[in-house]
């Protein structure tokens, strides 16, 4: 099974504050691995590290094939073709419908064929159950139709792996509930899922391989 992620003794910093040490970790492709730990506590930093949005000086890593420590300006947009990113807040466009959300991240990372776009666009709608939402605004749409709007995003490009950074948090128990459920359908398909969260109520039920993050130290649960 191939290595998606591999760091070996990350340290990450923001603004020269240390917010993660010693990070060492490996995830293959459809693992499922939750980051778990309180708001502030660097699930976020280490989100950004491996999509361009913070520089790794100390360690080695790498990220979908592209060396972390050495990466280039250039290289982070082919890097984040790669990956998916989910948010808590959703970072849908209010002013467009469904399908111009999704257009628009398509146009963005390089798709020109109409006939190509709008059957991909229909099929990640399928996949997060919203068949005949594609003209509706956000708006329009409850929190978890939203955050699933966010998810087909986060899919349009096939990516290797999605980053869910507290996918869950704008939402209730039961929405919550199955936002997580479509993410772990989506690793079973063979895209890994890094899903950071301080949702008791999500994670205890589940577990699984959890990456403990306190106190800028992060300790691997199996």
């Amino acid at each position: 099974m191939s290595t998606l992620l591999n760091y070996n003794n990350v340290s990450i910093f923001q603004d020269d504050r240390i917010v993660v040490s010693n990070l060492t970790f490996e995830l293959k492709k459809g693992e499922f691995v939750y980051l778990l730990g309180k708001t502030g506590s660097g699930k976020s930093s280490f989100l950004k590290t491996i999509y361009g949005d913070i520089s790794i000086n100390v360690g080695k890593a790498e990220a979908c094939g592209f060396n972390l420590t050495s990466l280039k300006r250039n290289e982070i947009p082919f890097l984040r073709r790669k990956l998916g990113i989910v948010f808590q807040d959703f970072q849908l466009l209010n002013d467009r419908s469904v399908y111009d959300n999704l257009l628009f991240v398509m146009k963005a990372t390089g798709w020109k064929d109409t006939i190509k776009i709008k059957a991909r666009i229909l099929d990640v709608l399928k996949k997060v159950s919203l068949e005949g939402k594609e003209n509706k605004k956000p708006h329009e749409l409850s929190g978890g139709e939203q955050q699933r709007v966010s998810i087909a995003r986060a899919l349009i490009n096939d990516p290797e792996l999605i980053l869910a950074d507290e996918p869950t948090g704008n939402l209730d128990p039961e929405t919550s509930e199955e936002i997580f459920k479509l993410l772990k359908n989506i690793s079973e398909t063979g895209c890994a899922v890094l899903f950071a969260t301080h949702d008791m109520l999500i994670y205890n039920p589940q577990k699984g391989r959890t990456l403990n993050f306190d106190n800028g130290k992060v300790v691997e649960v199996k």
